[in-house]
């Protein structure tokens, strides 16, 4: 049993710096619902997720009120739908009414997102994977809580360039079709390599096919608690800084682990994995940004900042391992920069640029997440970011994400406005130097000598 001063210690957290468990994810198999006729289908996945998702939010709430602890979101992630949509999609329409089910299902059980849109053409893209791919604009469109991923490489595969041209002229697509709201579509539409199987957080979340039937993931999150234990060791060496945020992270994962054994009781779904990863807020005092500044940066972006973010996601992964036995998923530091208060603040001065952005994404826990561009940036230019961050996570074997917005109709020094959770952001710099004819050879890059391990 936790001891007096520790459950003292956890009221502070919540109360004080902004500990939260920041989602509960019910992954589901739509395996069972696959049918060659598209009503049929859409009937299928309706049932399912209405059926195995209906108490997910009920009992949510029960474990905030019987533990007074913060769960920010419920919710929903399934088997990629290239997969499912394959024999009864013939149109990228027909995914469009797809989209359109899995929406109305998360909504009629109070999910507050559902991930699964998802194509994975890491290798080769098939027929099915390009419809829905190009279905996506329209799809985030109609929609309030889907959200769409690509994953188009990986260490063992390679990268599949044919889907990093075809996803810069998607997101360009999506953007503009959401332009009235700032293209927030783009916020919910990741691009990824090296994806996992298990990651409860979005917009990159999906219920892989070497998932059990169902199974509940929980991401726990806690910016604010490392930084308030930084500031009692400043000045201290590398030796006591690492112990510090290596016992912090053990303390704030073991709290996940009560959650999500909790609601695996609770729902009778097995229990999957404990995502580590901080996942800051736009409020004050749950930044990663802050959290590194403590570590004696002046500013998110200046020299050191990646050596400091090595530091701190490793010890919070060396911290967490030992509080539970099931840690997968993503598991380190995001720095998406819209929800980030200092973030954003050095990105607007000009501190923080998208190339010390792709440099810390070398060592943290996902990649180029939540960054607002010009909307005038092209579509080659998208597509060769995708490809830098693809890269990074092929030859370092770990997973990369690029979660951009070109806003339309906005120029640097601008701001978007997105809202909630989703937070805002300054335009940020592109170099427009073209990789125009670097993206348009087509084709693979393939896989890099160390991924032959077999």
């Amino acid at each position: 049993m936790p001891s007096l001063n520790e459950v003292v210690e956890t009221n502070e957290m919540f109360e004080k710096e902004n500990l939260d468990v920041r989602t509960i994810t019910l992954g589901i198999s739509l395996l069972s619902c696959i049918d060659s006729n598209l009503e049929v289908l859409k009937k299928n996945i309706y049932e399912r997720i209405t059926t195995v998702a209906k108490d997910l939010v009920k009992v949510g709430k029960e474990i905030e009120s019987d533990y007074a602890i913060p769960i920010v979101n419920k919710r929903i992630s399934i088997t990629p739908l290239s997969l499912i949509g394959a024999s009864a999609c013939k149109t990228s329409a027909d995914y469009v009414e797809l989209a359109i089910v899995l929406d109305n299902a998360a909504k009629a059980v109070g999910a507050n997102f559902i991930g699964g849109f998802t194509a994975l053409p890491a290798k080769g893209m098939t027929k099915s994977e390009e419809l829905l791919i190009r279905s996506i604009p329209q799809a985030l469109k109609v929609t309030d809580n889907l959200c769409a991923s690509v994953n188009l490489g990986s260490t063992k595969t390679g990268i599949n360039m044919d889907a990093v041209k075809l996803m810069g002229q998607i997101v360009k697509e999506t953007a503009e079709a959401t332009k009235e709201r700032d293209s927030i579509g783009c916020t919910k539409l990741v691009v990824l390599c090296n994806a996992p199987d298990d990651n409860p957080f979005m917009a990159g979340a999906f219920h892989g096919v070497t998932e059990a039937d169902c199974v509940i993931n929980v991401g726990v999150s806690g910016p604010g608690v490392i930084n308030r234990a930084l500031q009692s060791v400043k000045g201290a060496d590398f030796t006591t800084l690492c112990e510090t945020i290596k016992k912090t992270a053990f303390k704030v994962t073991r709290l996940g682990q009560l959650v999500a054994q909790e609601a695996s009781r609770k729902l009778n779904i097995p229990f999957g994995i404990l995502d580590l990863s901080l996942a800051p807020t736009p409020a004050i005092g749950d930044s990663i940004g802050e959290v590194l500044e403590s570590m004696g940066l002046e500013e998110v972006g200046c020299p050191g900042t990646t050596a400091a973010l090595a530091l701190l996601n490793d010890q919070v992964k060396k911290g967490g391992i030992m509080a539970s036995s099931s840690v997968g998923g993503l598991s380190g530091a995001f720095i998406p920069v819209s929800e980030d208060q200092n973030m954003i603040n050095a990105a607007a001065s000009g501190g923080l640029t998208i190339e010390k952005l792709e440099a810390m994404t070398c060592v943290c826990s996902v990649g180029l997440d939540m960054i607002a561009i010009p909307g005038d940036t092209t579509a080659a230019t998208i597509s060769g970011i995708i490809a830098d961050e693809a890269a990074i996570g092929m030859i370092n074997a770990k997973t990369t994400a690029v979660r951009i917005i070109p806003v339309v109709g906005k120029r640097v020094g601008e701001y978007a406005q997105f809202g909630g959770l989703l937070g805002f952001a300054p335009i940020m710099p592109v170099n427009n130097k073209s990789c125009e004819a670097f993206i348009a050879r087509g084709g693979r890059i393939p896989a890099p000598i160390h991924s032959f391990k077999n």
